[in-house]
């Protein structure tokens, strides 16, 4: 679902580019011009507990000292932009804010119980950096991405559309010694706040007058212009390819433009949304001339029968079941292409 989103890049998604930006610009600034710099965003715990140097929860807890960690993290917030396209900018900073703030308790937790336990002083070897609410991600990734198999390895073993996102996942996971601490605090957090516990939700959520003052502040700053409708072809690709990939391109085009159309009618006017009229199937539109300059209307076809387990997964997504029925029939039951639709909205 990433890669076929991944056009728009950071279209609508403000907040994800401030921290891909941010964070990996005074990281190569650390590492490269200011090493000497680098003590005063160590993630040092025990000099927490023993100097109430609070301030290194602030300051261990935003950049990364490791630039392995800078790039894998930031490929991850790139791939979990989506969540601040579909919920919002203030939510998706409300969860950011919520992971970190309960993840810095089980970070002291999960310390203390490896001392206890096992005799290991860990407080002064944590990573640096924003991990935890990116591993907190992985929850909402989890539960809300449906997975779809891309391809058939060894067997039982298949490639869906979100491995390569855990790998790279895995990848930060083994990057240190004690990340995992990091990694467990982020992901118990993610679970606390993305079931509600205790209602953390309400309690650790950016107010509204801070969004609006952001949203005023920053997002003509970090805020992405539309995606343009030119795209650039593979340079090895033959003709036939080129030819193939450009019919495809202003296939979608075509599609996305009619839908926010219709959108714009419906908030107006009311009323449901005739996905058969906006997206006739792509079977029948692959077959329109475009050297004549003209389009000819598809023929009408009689409604697919749509898998009920591809109608859940879009339901479980926050869609409604007319919707995600309308969508994967207009869609050849493709269900890449009907989330795709949907999240346009």
């Amino acid at each position: 679902m990433f890669t076929s989103t991944g056009s728009s890049g950071l279209y609508k998604a403000p907040l994800s580019k401030s921290l891909l930006l941010v964070p990996s610009a005074l990281s190569l600034l650390l590492a490269l011009l200011l090493p000497h710099c680098q003590r005063f965003f160590v993630y040092d715990l025990q000099a927490v507990k023993d100097e109430f140097q609070i301030w290194r929860l602030i300051c261990g807890r935003i950049i990364c000292l490791d630039l392995k960690d800078t790039f894998c993290s930031s490929l991850l917030i790139y791939n979990f932009r989506i969540f601040e396209r579909r919920y919002g900018s203030r939510k998706f900073a409300s969860f950011l804010l919520g992971s970190w703030v309960l993840s810095a308790v089980g970070d002291f937790i999960l310390v203390e119980a490896v001392q206890y336990s096992f005799g290991i002083t860990a407080a002064r070897n944590l990573p640096s950096g924003f991990l935890a609410p990116v591993f907190a991600l992985f929850v909402p990734f989890y539960c809300s991405i449906p997975r779809v198999q891309v391809a058939h390895i060894l067997g039982p073993l298949s490639i869906t559309n979100k491995t390569l996102i855990y790998i790279l996942g895995l990848q930060l996971f083994t990057s240190g010694s004690y990340i995992w601490i990091v990694a467990i605090s982020g992901l118990v957090s993610g679970i606390c706040y993305n079931s509600q516990v205790l209602q953390m939700h309400e309690v650790l959520c950016v107010p509204s007058w801070m969004a609006k003052f952001c949203s005023w502040a920053l997002e003509p700053i970090f805020s992405s212009s539309e995606p343009t409708t030119e795209a650039r072809i593979g340079m090895g690709a033959t003709v036939d390819i080129q030819r193939q990939q450009r019919m495809e391109l202003l296939d979608r085009q075509l599609t996305l433009a009619q839908f926010a159309h219709s959108r714009r009618q419906r908030q107006q006017q009311g009323g449901m949304i005739n996905w058969n009229r906006l997206f006739p199937p792509l079977r029948q539109r692959r077959n329109v001339n475009y050297q004549d300059g003209r389009r000819s209307e598809p023929q009408a076809s009689p409604p697919l029968e749509v898998s009920e387990e591809q109608v859940a997964r879009l339901m479980e997504m926050g869609f409604s079941r007319g919707d995600a029925l309308e969508a994967l029939r207009a869609s050849n039951n493709d269900l890449n292409v009907a989330t795709n639709f949907l999240l346009q909205q």
